[in-house]
């Protein structure tokens, strides 16, 4: 919207005429300063001459009015300044206040529709100098009453997070600016957020490339963070109004700045205005760059011819400054901030108004309620003057006070009494057929709190409600809870309502969390109060009994308390009591139950209710009585029979229960059992009573009696005690059959069994020359018959047996008569299964341990379906392998296996699997196992042989491709050849060409695995390229080369020199493994005259040849003189390159790992680490360090999830670089 201000004086005394008169920008200011309201200055006047508005910003000028043609409107004052914007931070001198205080400066507010705003005008011509502060003039318009200048203006708070903030500048067209702001970060626990924006909405972070970079750092020492806005090779549609952001938590600054480009003048003459304003395509080499036009309003331009055909410039000048857009897009121009700009350099030519003397000024702001004069000056008294508002005449009525028309002298004033909203219009005053316009502004006044809210003390389930009345009705405001925004959705349980000024925040059912502050928001401002919820206090109506139970009763508490709608706990002894099967815990309205349907002895003890949220709890003691008893059972004992070892010690404790303790007494027959006794005795201890026999005697069998006796009632119980011993040995066994190498004996029972049964036999054979037993079973045998195997064949042996029963083992029995075996083979061992298909079975397994004298002629392989037993020869002819496939069987059918050994003496016992084999094919995906010397770059030289072997995993057989490049490899070239569970890549003799990167794919169905191999193939390097001598002097020779062409596809490591002397032309080695492409020889011999040869090495060795140098070097006496060669200083700017690349890393989960790698950069780069192409930002997982060029990424403790594709970009303005790896993390298996 226009701003009022005063003609600048031209040098030739003639005013400067404004382009856009109707469309200056706007800014903040609000009130005239204390010294023009003391001394009843008037506006501002250059020798009786109009005001008149200069261009405004591009961006505004477009924007004055919407769409629909309705006007913005500006809340702020409207002042008229004719020196620059101060600076961030900076404000006039403010009024002062009723009791004399100055207020303090306002800080700028952001600019959406309801913030103020300032209307300025730029001065017409940058040549004129701005005037300083004490010419200021303010103005509210020419005739506005003292009293609406006595308003207070609101002081905002000062900035709170901005330290240091950018300040306006310029800078020429191509040139570079750095714009800094400074956030002092003590109080703050993290990074605040910024934000850099041009003009109103537009987010620089998104424009960032060669012309615009933000960078952000961190002083540890000082705790400041320190953001940059760097801007490079500047152009002109740079220029305008920049404004940063900071924001943390509910903490916010904000601070503008101007950015002013220079340019050199250039002429307006022979200029295609529609080519030169237009946008620049996308695909061009500016395309991408600040092109800020973009936040105009964007129409297809028409076709347009390369010639025009109309004079634009000349339409522009005649026309009105609101028809410069409509112009614009009828002639294809969509730079409208450029137009204008060149619009501003034209001079235009000031009309000599002839009815008006002095126009209206082109805005007026006055305060909602307030009352306004517009003034004009008339040339000619006599003329006729009509006032317009929006286009309809305003007429003066009788009674009514609305518009008062008065004149003084030439001046005609009307004067707008009790300014509403709907008095925001533009007027205008006709004097015959001239008519000068302006705009009106009301400003709405803040809304502010006339009653606060009150604060309340409550209990739960109780209604609370805030009010708090306005300064206006209809107002918005914000109600917060401790500082953050209350929801009032559907959902929510807050309610707020208006009534009038009244607003009301409503919670129906309060609970302890409503607890808090609150507060409510205006514009103009804020009340708060604390709420606090409380319980009710807690009333027992019935309380807690104390009870005596009998063992195996049921147990109720029960209480009775309000509030009923509290849940509380029980406790036992301290202990929290939970809900079973057995204890009930029961909550309705104030009744509290516990019931335990059958007690026992752990339910006794004291019982606490404790009401939640209280600290008062109701306690009772619950006793349980219970008659004596003797636990028999728990010893279990068969026939309630004890046995015991002839000689043995005998103690039986026995389980007894009763509450109070019973009385104990032990008896054997008639016969009481004191605790005194001697051998014999018996005692009683807590929960238990035993009998003690300290040597058991065969007289000690027989029957014992328990009785116990407490005043609940009597029990008792009875119990056996045997004693036992070892049984006799048995007899002599027979042999009746002998195996090849086995045999068959038996033998009869021992005649007495020691008054136990026998459990078992243990067998023992010896070679009859032999005197050493050795245990056939170390398991018991309990038949009366037992086969030896795996004895020696033609070797006598003999065989005797032991008796074992409960108390131990016999001694032995009289060896059999000798007899002789024969060896027979044993059965197969290992028997597992290697493969399983939909139709085939594959096991293998390991000879048998034992062949025998007979040898082995093969093996039969047999199966059966499950659940049968009918077993199936599946090889008709015996096979000697260990691997046997079986055929021809129905898929997903259930099998068991068996191997016999076959040799001359038979078959063997057979070796059956354990668990039956599903027939069905099993898919397991496939795995290349790369070596640890393929993971890294494979280097061989030159005509060695290549033979790479690659394990991989996978069923069925996985399909196997090799590519190299992308590309797959000729057979001629490569040999590769594949199996089962490897691949071979074969080169015979290697050649350079064989270098590169080879993918390794394996695949079963839809599964798939992926490796590279990077093979280098290195050969000797070649000579250097030119080796020349740069300076002979004294003694000295300087040589200097260049690197050889042909590397040998390996680094070049060093350089070896030699020199020849020209009469004898034979070479000496002047130095060896030399790093550097120049060297300077000395210690030459005077007189003589040299050659020198150059070799290059790396690290197959030194090259064939050797590069001379064309000249000899003679070495003269001294005395002549040498030029000093001039040396021009060296450009270290270079653009990134990484020296280390990364390496691809295995790392074990929970356990820290780091990606390093090495970068070269002048100016230093910057470092971006990314993880699957995805920038890495503020994750604490991640840690980042740069110190040297060495870049490091340490993972904390990787998971699985972390592995992927791991990134390292280095940027600087000269270009940029990446290097990748891969990182695999492995999980650490447990040990079962």
């Amino acid at each position: 919207m226009p701003e009022p201000t005063k003609k600048d004086e031209m040098p030739n005394g003639q005013p400067e005429e404004s382009v856009a008169p109707s469309l200056p920008e706007i800014s903040l200011e609000v009130s005239p300063p204390p010294e023009a309201e003391a001394e009843g200055k008037e506006p501002l006047e250059t020798d009786g001459k109009e005001a008149e508005p200069t261009e405004p910003d591009a961006l505004q000028a477009v924007g004055a009015q919407d769409g629909n043609g309705s006007k913005r409107r500006p809340t702020g004052g409207v002042g008229v300044s004719e020196q620059a914007e101060p600076a961030e931070g900076q404000c006039p001198t403010p009024p002062p206040d009723d009791d004399g205080a100055a207020q303090p400066c306002p800080t700028p507010q952001t600019e959406d529709a309801s913030s103020a705003k300032k209307l300025s005008v730029d001065l017409p011509n940058d040549s004129v100098p701005a005037m300083g502060r004490k010419d200021s003039v303010w103005s509210l318009g020419e005739g506005q009453a003292p009293e609406d200048l006595d308003k207070p203006i609101d002081n905002p708070p000062l900035s709170i997070l901005l330290i240091e903030k950018p300040q306006s500048a310029s800078v020429p067209v191509g040139g570079d600016i750095t714009f800094v702001a400074k956030v002092e970060a003590k109080d703050l626990l993290r990074k605040p957020t910024i934000k850099w924006f041009k003009g109103k909405w537009m987010d620089l972070a998104s424009k960032t490339g060669k012309h615009l970079q933000l960078k952000e750092t961190f002083e540890r020492a000082t705790k400041i963070h320190t953001f940059e806005m760097h801007i490079i090779k500047a152009k002109e549609n740079y220029a305008g109004n920049y404004r940063c952001e900071v924001t943390y938590k509910d903490k916010f600054d904000s601070c503008s700045f101007d950015l002013e480009v220079k340019e050199t003048e250039q002429g307006t003459q022979n200029i295609d205005i529609r080519s030169a304003f237009k946008r620049s395509s996308e695909g061009q080499e500016d395309a991408g760059e600040l092109d800020f036009s973009g936040l105009l309003k964007h129409r297809e331009p028409k076709q347009q011819d390369d010639t025009p055909e109309v004079d634009v410039w000349e339409i522009l000048k005649n026309a009105r400054p609101d028809e410069y857009e409509k112009i614009a897009f009828m002639y294809g121009i969509t730079d409208l901030r450029g137009l204008l700009r060149r619009m501003k350099k034209i001079p235009k030519e000031e009309k000599k108004s002839e009815a008006f003397a002095k126009r209206l000024e082109p805005a007026y702001q006055v305060d909602k309620g307030g009352k306004i004069r517009l003034v004009v000056d008339l040339a000619d008294p006599t003329v006729d003057l009509k006032w317009y508002k929006n286009g309809q005449e305003i007429r003066p009525t009788p009674n009514q006070r609305k518009y008062i028309f008065e004149h003084k002298g030439t001046q005609r004033i009307m004067v707008i009494n009790n300014c509403t909203m709907n008095d925001d219009a533009a007027y205008a005053v006709a004097a015959g057929d001239e008519k000068c316009t302006t705009e009106l502004f009301v400003k709405e006044l803040p809304v502010k709190i006339i009653k606060g809210i009150e604060p309340v003390k409550t209990t739960v389930n109780e209604r609370i409600e805030l009010e708090c009345e306005v300064s206006e009705e209809g107002a918005q405001v914000k109600w917060m809870k401790n500082g953050v925004e209350v929801p009032t959705g559907v959902r929510s349980r807050y309610r707020v309502k208006s009534e009038g000024t009244k607003h009301y925040l409503v919670i129906d059912d309060a609970s302890r969390e409503d607890t808090g502050t609150y507060s409510i928001m205006a514009t103009g401002g804020t009340s708060e109060a604390h709420v606090q919820v409380d319980l009710k206090p807690l009333k027992v109506f019935v309380d807690l009994q104390d009870m005596t139970v009998m063992l195996g009763q049921p147990i109720k508490l029960h209480c009775e308390i309000f509030p009923g709608n509290v849940p509380g706990r029980w406790y036992r002894n301290g202990q929290l009591i939970q809900p079973n099967d057995r204890i009930n815990i029961i909550h309705r309205n104030k009744v509290h139950r516990l019931e335990i349907e059958t007690s026992s002895l752990h339910d006794a003890g004291d019982y606490t209710f404790v009401p939640e949220g209280y600290s008062q709890s109701l306690s009772a003691k619950i006793h349980i009585i219970d008659p004596p008893r003797v636990h028999l059972d728990s010893l279990n004992l068969p026939d309630n029979t004890m046995t015991v070892v002839a000689g043995n010690k005998l103690r039986l404790e026995i389980p007894i229960s009763g509450e109070p303790a019973p009385r104990v007494v032990w008896m054997k027959g008639e016969r009481v059992i004191l605790e005194s006794g001697h051998r014999v005795r018996a005692e009683t201890y807590g929960d238990q009573t035993s009998l003690t026999i300290e040597i058991t005697e065969r007289e000690d069998s027989g029957n014992y009696k328990i009785v116990l006796q407490n005043e609940a009632g009597e029990a008792s119980a009875s119990i056996k005690i045997k004693v036992v011993d070892i049984p006799d040995p048995p007899d002599a066994p027979l042999v009746p059959v002998v195996g090849g190498d086995w045999c068959s004996m038996t033998w009869e029972p021992p005649k007495y069994d020691g008054g136990s049964p026998i459990l078992g036999y243990f067998i023992e054979r010896k070679k009859k020359q032999s005197s050493r037993w050795m245990r056939l079973n170390f398991d018991l045998i309990k038949e009366t018959s037992f086969e030896p195997k795996k004895m020696i064949e033609g070797v006598p042996y003999e065989v005797r047996i032991f008796a074992i029963n409960a108390i131990g083992v016999s001694k032995p029995s009289e060896p059999s008569k000798a007899f002789t075996p024969l060896a027979v083979t044993s059965e197969p061992t290992m028997l597992v299964v290697d493969d399983v298909t939909d139709t085939t079975v594959t096991v293998k397994w390991r000879p048998p341990e034992t062949i025998g004298a007979a040898g082995l002629d093969g093996y039969l392989v047999e199966y059966c379906i499950e659940g049968t037993n009918d077993w199936v020869v599946s090889n008709k002819e015996l096979t000697e392998k260990t691997k046997y496939t079986i055929t021809g069987l129905s898929p997903g059918c259930k099998i068991l296996v068996r191997v016999k050994a076959i040799n001359a003496a038979g078959a063997s016992a057979p070796r059956t699997l354990q668990h039956s084999i599903l027939v069905k094919e099993v898919i397991e995906p496939p795995k290349i196992r790369v070596p640890r010397h393929l993971k890294q770059t494979y280097t061989r030289r030159v005509g060695e042989t290549v033979n790479l072997v690659v394990p991989f995993m996978g069923k069925p057989r996985p399909k196997v491709t090799w590519l190299k490049e992308g590309k797959p490899i000729e057979p001629s070239h490569v040999s590769i050849r594949n199996t089962d569970c490897d691949s071979i890549i074969f080169i015979r003799k290697a050649e350079r060409s064989h270098s590169g990167k080879y993918e390794m794919t394996v695949q079963v169905e839809n599964h798939k695995d992926t490796a590279i191999i990077d093979i280098q193939i290195v050969d000797l390097p070649g000579p250097p390229q030119c080796v020349t001598i740069e300076d002979v002097w004294g003694g000295n020779v300087a040589l200097v080369w260049t690197p050889p062409k042909d590397n040998g596809n390996a680094p070049i490591t060093g350089y070896t020199i030699q020199k020849a002397d020209k009469k004898t032309m034979e070479w000496f080695t002047c130095i060896e493994h030399y790093h550097r492409t120049c060297i300077t020889i000395t210690e030459l011999v005077v007189g003589n005259e040299y050659f020198f040869r150059i070799f290059s090495e790396n690290m197959c060795g030194l090259s064939e040849a050797a590069t001379q140098t064309k000249k000899s070097a003679l070495i003269v006496k001294e005395g002549l003189q040498v030029k000093t060669p001039e040396y021009n200083d060296r450009d270290f700017k270079e653009a990134p390159k990484f020296t280390q690349p990364l390496i691809n890393t295995f790392a074990i989960a929970g356990y820290n790992t780091t990606l390093n790698c090495s970068v070269r950069a002048n100016p230093r780069a910057k470092v971006v680490w990314m993880k699957n192409k995805i920038i890495i930002l503020d994750d604490p997982r991640y840690r980042m360090f740069s110190n040297q060029g060495v870049c490091t990424l340490e993972i904390r403790k990787p998971s699985p999830y972390d592995g992927g594709l791991y990134t390292c970009k280095a940027i600087n303005d000269l270009g940029e670089a990446q290097v990748d790896c891969k990182l695999e993390v492995k999980v650490q298996m447990q040990e079962l």
